[in-house]
């Protein structure tokens, strides 16, 4: 089991353990065979991102819109000009 592990961290690989419905073994199964063969795994690659992205072809605006809420947070900062600051440090 060791030198099976060592030979996927050779080859930049991880193990990956998942939990999903019975239903989607077949299909994360078949994505993992495309992501592994190279002839697949570039297209595979960009189609999972297009699909899976929720927020491409969002705006900065609607992003931003997306977050949390700051609403009634406290987000002022002191401009205490108290304090010495040595410049020449």
């Amino acid at each position: 089991m060791e030198s099976h592990r060592s030979r996927l961290a050779r080859e930049g690989k991880v193990r990956v353990e998942v939990t999903i419905r019975r239903e989607d073994v077949p299909l994360i199964r078949e994505v993992a065979t495309a992501l592994n063969d190279p002839a697949r795994a570039a297209e595979t690659r960009v189609r999972l991102r297009d699909s899976c992205n929720y927020y491409k072809g969002m705006t900065f605006k609607e992003l931003l819109a997306t977050g949390p809420s700051f609403e009634g947070m406290d987000l002022e900062r002191s401009r205490d000009s108290d304090r010495d600051i040595d410049l020449d440090a």
